[in-house]
Formats: structure tokens, C-alpha cells, sequence
């Protein structure tokens, strides 16, 4: 498959260049696979999509706008002990689709960032709160501690400065609903049961800054960034072209 010729980055345009979210993660964990992708259209190959992780997220939305309508917490906050509602902001529905986003303009790099939220609370004191919903199944209780949920963190405090430049008082205060499907059951019933944990993050967006002018040095140079020890795709390339070479 010949190299992408859409939405590449070109350091001589003046027009503004959009960057997702989900960019700038693949910015932080490999260099060299965010250069490729965005300067020379090679990117990674496509996962599998997660149809019942979009499914749980759908329908957490659906019950969540329920109590939205009412101004009303949802159970699970009220039972969290969470003093906020889901909040009743005119640009949300903007701001969940994963087209166009919650965005900020960064004028030192004429970057567009981006990217989607989940959900938006606000609490008692008219600070909002970022939402984000995950899905998983594993015996053990949910949790946001092993090494490779560091980008959930990531995810949450980009939200936070996103919605933070768009003029909204953001709390350092996140959550995660998390929801574990459930193994442990008798059989199958055409139902799948969850456990459901909500999740308290408090996020640290201080280091937004800094990353983006950094992926926008990177989107400058011309030479190809070495690859990383630490990125599955370039080990892979990279014992593949020692076993071809042998």
C-alpha cells in the first residue's frame, strides 16, 4: 500500500495543521511512528475495533443524558459520595464527537488540538469535572495503576487543558468509570452483568504544553527520528529486517 498523501503535516503551509489527542499520545510513546505517520503518511497498522467497549459507551452516555435532562446525579455518583450532576453544557454533543472535539488553537506552533470527551459533570461549586469511560473484563477489581493506564492519565489531563482553553473552570478532580464484565456468573443468557467502579483521578495538565511544542520541533525536522527500544513497531521492523538481512 503506497504512503498516505492526506493530512500530512507540511512545515511551509500557513494554514493551521489539526492534531489529535490521540496523536499527540502516539507523539509521547514513539517519535519515530508519529514522525512516519504524520510527516510521510506511513501509519501504524489498524487495530481491531472494540464494538463492546463502543457499546458500553454508547449506553453509559444514553443513561448519563438521562439524568442530565432531570439535573439530577446518577446513582453511581451519589453513591461515590461525588457532589456534581452531569452537566448541561450547549456545546457537548460538539465535544463527545470524535470528528470535531473539544479544541484549542495554539498559536505558538498553529497547531489545532483536539479530541473527544466522554462525559462532563459540574460540581456544587461550578467547577466542571472530566469524565472518561472504559471497559475491560479481568477477575481482579478495577484498578488505574499498572504501568500502561499511564495513558488514560495522559488522556484525562489533555481533556482537562483542552476544556481549560476553551474558558471552562476545570477541577483537577477526574473520574473514571470503569466497568469490569463479569466472569464469574453462571452462564452467559444472552447478558453480559458489569461491576461498575468509579474511579478518582486527579490530573496534573502542566506538562501539555511542553509536548505539543515538542511534536510540532518534531514535525519540523526533515530527518526521520530514530526508532524506539520501547515501541512494539519498531522492534518489529527492526527484527524483521535483521531476520531478512541474515
Amino acid at each position: 500500500m503506497p504512503p498516505r498523501t492526506r493530512n500530512l503535516f507540511d512545515p511551509a503551509s500557513a494554514e493551521p495543521y489539526r492534531l489529535s489527542r490521540t496523536k499527540l499520545e502516539q507523539f509521547v510513546r514513539c517519535r519515530r511512528c508519529f514522525y512516519l505517520d504524520r510527516r510521510r503518511g506511513v501509519g501504524q497498522p489498524p487495530g481491531f475495533p472494540f464494538n463492546l467497549n463502543s457499546a458500553v459507551d454508547h449506553l453509559l452516555k444514553k443513561e448519563f443524558d438521562g439524568y442530565r435532562e432531570r439535573s439530577k446525579p446518577h446513582p453511581l455518583m451519589h453513591d461515590a459520595g461525588i457532589d456534581a450532576i452531569p452537566a448541561p453544557h450547549k456545546k457537548l454533543d460538539e465535544w463527545r464527537n470524535n470528528f470535531r472535539g473539544v479544541k484549542v488553537h495554539h498559536a505558538k506552533t498553529n497547531l489545532d488540538i483536539f479530541g473527544a470527551i466522554d462525559d462532563l459533570w459540574i460540581t456544587g461549586d461550578s467547577e466542571y469535572v472530566v469524565v472518561d469511560y472504559k471497559a475491560t473484563s479481568k477477575n481482579d477489581r478495577v484498578t488505574i495503576d499498572a504501568p500502561w493506564q499511564k495513558a488514560y492519565k495522559r488522556q484525562m489531563e489533555i481533556y482537562q487543558w483542552l476544556l481549560r482553553g476553551n474558558g471552562l473552570t476545570v477541577s483537577n478532580r477526574g473520574y473514571f468509570v470503569y466497568c469490569n464484565g463479569q466472569r464469574d456468573r453462571s452462564g452467559f443468557d444472552s447478558r453480559l452483568e458489569f461491576d461498575i467502579d468509579v474511579i478518582r483521578y486527579d490530573g496534573d495538565d502542566g506538562w501539555v504544553e511542553d509536548c505539543i511544542l515538542d511534536a510540532h520541533g518534531c514535525l519540523m525536522q526533515d530527518e526521520i527520528p530514530s526508532a524506539s527500544a520501547a515501541c512494539d513497531y519498531c522492534t518489529y521492523y527492526s527484527d524483521l529486517r535483521g531476520v531478512e538481512g541474515a
